[in-house]
């Protein structure tokens, strides 16, 4: 198994928790570094929506927040937010993908995933994505509001 988990029980004053989940391990270990740059903790980390449903079972502190690319082999993000919000309602998602169309906003959105988030925008919107999802609202990058309004016309 490829995933990577942290076995620490969480407290109150803990730093907001999150496992990725992605096929690239090299963009994982990237994005790692930009959430502890600021004082996030990433607790695991997956190469596909199995490993990551498998880290949700085993683990023993369950994570805030789960980062998860749509297109991962064996099992898709779309799917593993599905599966996530069946067993772990109290994780929050936020999918962070290349696809701009308008269908896989829906899919996302209708698996129960609280943001979406294209990676070409990470530089800009990465923070303001989880912070707006951890004070319960929703996110959608503003190009793929953009793109799929296009798309429509």
């Amino acid at each position: 198994m490829l995933f990577r988990m942290e076995k620490k029980k969480m407290s109150p004053g803990e730093p907001y928790s999150i496992v990725l989940a992605d096929d690239h391990a090299l963009f994982r270990e990237g994005l790692r570094k930009m959430l502890a740059e600021r004082g996030l903790k990433v607790i695991g980390e997956a190469a596909d929506g199995f490993e990551l449903l498998n880290f949700l079972r085993m683990s023993r502190s369950i994570p805030d927040m789960a980062i998860v690319d749509i297109t991962m082999p064996n099992l898709g993000g779309i799917e593993a937010t599905r599966q996530i919000k069946a067993t772990h309602p109290g994780v929050k998602v936020l999918i962070l993908t290349m696809h701009k169309a308008k269908e896989y906003i829906d899919e996302a959105f209708s698996a129960g995933a609280e943001g979406y988030l294209l990676k070409e925008d990470i530089g800009t919107d990465l923070f303001s994505a989880i912070e707006t999802i951890r004070q319960g609202k929703v996110y959608v990058s503003s190009l793929s509001t953009k793109n799929s309004t296009e798309e429509t016309k």
